[in-house]
């Protein structure tokens, strides 16, 4: 498996619409089947193959609670995600700053009035 598998997993699977509904219900607490399965018109057995998606691409988990087996959301999975996306969000920001800076400064380029800086 590359390094890149687990992040190619994780974005495909947050690719269907359902199944990123089912994380935003998941972020509020853990939940059955049943209840990831009530705000859409499809079966259970199509809400299951959704969460097994989930589960592959380390998204989700389930425990059992007694006859229970609730979904539970994997945070630390998309708090590396998010870490990935920021990584190179930070680097591009960086960039314009530059380019911002380099434009302000470069001949030719409209000095800012001293009203446009006061608030």
């Amino acid at each position: 498996m590359s390094d890149q598998e687990p992040l190619d997993r994780a974005f495909a699977a947050l690719a269907d619409p359902v199944r990123r509904a089912m994380i935003a219900r998941l972020s509020r607490g853990p939940a059955t089947v049943n209840e990831l399965a009530e705000p859409f018109e499809i079966s259970k057995q199509a809400v299951s193959k959704h969460i097994q998606v989930l589960e592959h691409a380390g998204l989700v988990t389930r425990t059992r609670e007694a006859q229970r087996r609730p979904v539970h959301l994997n945070a630390a999975r998309l708090e590396a995600l998010t870490a990935w996306i920021d990584r190179y969000r930070l680097v591009h920001e960086q960039q314009f700053r530059r380019l911002d800076a380099l434009l302000e400064h470069s001949p030719g380029a409209p000095r800012r009035s001293t009203k446009e800086n006061q608030p």
